[in-house]
């Protein structure tokens, strides 16, 4: 474990296993049975955490440095290297269920440069082994955030200067639209896309033509051929 880092206590466990699950490898767990570890079990087995105990002696040597109600967690150490993605394009993924479609959108992101990714929390297929997997090793690169609320986070970017576009067959066709500057794309889920309040928070729909029969893209083969778009802008 010495390549590991240690997040002590309920609330610092929970938001580690809510925001940033990836970088969680093992909970100790030592608290009474209870709501709160319910809760942290539940948050491990979503995302595929391995929980355990301490040993007595290592019980006592985390007792000794820290108060941590008795939930431990080992997490991976931050990427000490720059990340290589432009802090201007920003990825929103919301109600993406089916987990290779997720790690698939993580690496089509991490190849484009995309600066940071926030994956809307309830609704979402979680990272797990076999979203890690499809992502070929995005996840180790991107900046991943789960979050609560798209909308807030629309907002909050927003008014950070970003403009949202949203992916839609409806919307306008991509190469027509400017993606310079700061961006946010939108990728809905596979059921129903883009959620109603979410569209009504984008500055603008973008879409790709389709001549074929199929009525739509897998939606990180159209997040590719959208985020390359705007990747083409920028380094023209």
């Amino acid at each position: 474990m010495s390549d590991l880092d240690r997040i002590y206590g309920f609330q610092p466990v929970r938001e580690a296993l809510r925001h940033r699950p990836q970088r969680v490898v093992r909970v100790r767990i030592t608290a009474a049975p209870g709501h709160r570890r319910q809760e942290i079990e539940a948050l491990c087995a979503r995302h595929g955490v391995a929980t355990g105990g301490l040993a007595a002696n290592d019980r006592t040597r985390v007792d000794a440095t820290a108060v941590h109600n008795g939930f431990v967690a080992e997490v991976r150490p931050m990427a000490a290297a720059p990340r290589a993605g432009d802090p201007e394009l920003v990825v929103i993924a919301e109600d993406i269920q089916d987990p290779r479609n997720l790690g698939a959108l993580l690496r089509v992101c991490e190849c484009a440069g995309v600066g940071r990714v926030l994956i809307r929390d309830r609704g979402s297929a979680p990272i797990s082994p076999a979203a890690s997997k499809t992502a070929a090793g995005a996840v180790e690169w991107l900046e991943i955030q789960r979050v609560t609320n798209t909308a807030m986070e629309l907002e909050r970017l927003k008014k950070d200067g970003y403009w949202v576009y949203g992916a839609a067959p409806e919307g306008q066709l991509v190469w027509d639209v400017d993606l310079k500057g700061r961006v946010v794309l939108v990728i809905g889920g596979e059921a129903r896309g883009l959620r109603r309040r979410t569209r009504t928070l984008c500055d603008r729909l973008v879409a790709l033509p389709v001549r074929g029969h199929i009525a739509s893209l897998n939606l990180a083969t159209a997040a590719s051929a959208l985020l390359y778009e705007s990747l083409r802008q920028r380094r023209a």
